[in-house]
């Protein structure tokens, strides 16, 4: 993973030392034009920083890490500012999804929402297909008589003269990116055209980039799965325990109306939160009869110890703090830290809740599986002392909608 990182970072430094040699000779071939008056000069040089700034914040953002959901934000922007820097008004950005065969539009600007919902394309399809498929940049200049788009696009969209440009790595396309004619031009200059393909390259390699994250996220996600099954199999009595955490936490935050970003770090807590348990000799974790206090202390290390292993992953790093408090009691009783009420994050009062009521319906070694009624009873007395009060009345309500849908 870190050599992948490294490969792109370093993709990423070429491509812009590239991108800035050609900006540098675009520069020399117009000052060498002794045809351009010193306006023109001075409106060239205006577009030259302007795309410098457009670029740099294009690369500033995919190296910093585009975050997980917030992959729609990025291709707005650089939608934006591919259209500023020919003052069009409307234009797309379509990605390749190799699952379907299709290009989808991601990011949208002066287009008809109903047809950004419905529209997709195959390869070769309409004129942003074809521009895809051949890896050529295509200008139509009367595209409502071109058979080739007119069944693509709605009417509005139709009457503009636009451009398709394909975003490619290494002759590979990843998407096409239009930009519209202004209503005010009658085609793009030699100049724009450049200044476009310019920005497009440097979109490519930020396109590459998202889908580098998500491969490495996918691999975490299975990493994350693999060692929720590890720890179920140490401990026997708990059966499928984390994946039924997962379902519920998941299920409850949105009862919560948790943020839909914190969703994610919610379900990995339940799924890995008795991973410290890891480092807890497995005769203590299936003990028949009561713990010793030196046993109990043993087990009371799991949240700390799965903190430790988690947190140096920044992936897992958020996941690890709601795992680490997922003990703390709502009165302050709890551990490791004795945190209470609000200090204690969301997440852990949810996975709080998740844990006790599926080791309560669920046989353990020095008990029976407690009824779904006195396992009912037992989270009414605890909201406000062990359990936050409005998490438990949540999965009151959660419990009993489950049970009418049966």
């Amino acid at each position: 993973m870190v050599y992948a990182l490294l490969s792109v970072i370093a993709l990423l430094l070429i491509v812009l030392f590239i991108v800035l040699n050609r900006l540098y000779n675009l520069k020399l071939h117009f000052i060498k034009n002794k045809k351009s008056s010193v306006p023109d000069i001075k409106k060239i040089w205006g577009k030259f920083d302007e795309l410098l700034v457009d670029m740099i914040a294009i690369h500033n953002y995919g190296m910093s890490g585009i975050p997980k959901g917030k992959e729609d934000d990025f291709y707005k922007m650089a939608l934006d500012r591919a259209c500023d820097i020919v003052d069009s008004q409307r234009g797309s950005i379509m990605i390749y999804n190799p699952n379907d065969n299709y290009l989808y539009i991601v990011a949208d600007k002066g287009i008809n929402k109903e047809l950004v919902e419905s529209v997709k394309l195959r390869p070769g399809d309409g004129i942003a297909g074809r521009a895809f498929e051949k890896g050529e940049i295509i200008f139509v200049t009367n595209p409502q008589k071109n058979p080739n788009y007119d069944k693509f696009l709605g009417y509005d969209e139709q009457m503009d003269p636009f451009v398709s440009i394909p975003l490619k790595i290494g002759g590979k396309s990843k998407g096409v990116l239009n930009v519209h004619l202004p209503k005010n031009k009658n085609s793009f200059t030699d100049l724009e055209l450049k200044f476009l393909t310019i920005l497009a390259d440097e979109i490519s390699v930020m396109v590459e980039n998202i889908g580098l994250y998500q491969s490495i996220e996918k691999f975490y996600i299975e990493l994350v799965e693999t060692l929720a099954r590890i720890i179920d199999a140490k401990d026997s009595y708990t059966g499928d325990h984390a994946t039924r955490a997962r379902e519920r936490a998941v299920k409850l935050a949105r009862k919560l109306n948790v943020p839909q970003k914190m969703l994610r770090t919610i379900e990995y807590a339940a799924l890995l939160h008795d991973m410290g348990k890891i480092g807890i000799d497995e005769k203590i974790l299936t003990k028949p009869g009561k713990l010793t206090e030196e046993e109990y202390n043993q087990i009371r290390k799991h949240p700390e110890i799965a903190y430790d292993i988690l947190s140096p992953i920044e992936f897992l790093s958020p996941v690890a703090k709601i795992i680490l408090y997922h003990h703390e009691w709502f009165n302050g009783m709890g551990y490791p830290d004795g945190l209470k009420e609000e200090e204690i994050p969301l997440g852990s009062r949810i996975v709080s809740v998740i844990d006790a009521w599926d080791a309560m319906i669920s046989d353990r070694p020095y008990r029976k599986a407690l009824s779904k009624e006195t396992a009912i009873d037992e989270l009414k007395k605890g909201a406000g002392k062990q359990f936050d009060p409005n998490v438990v009345e949540a999965f009151l309500s959660l419990i009993e909608e489950e049970e009418l849908s049966r």
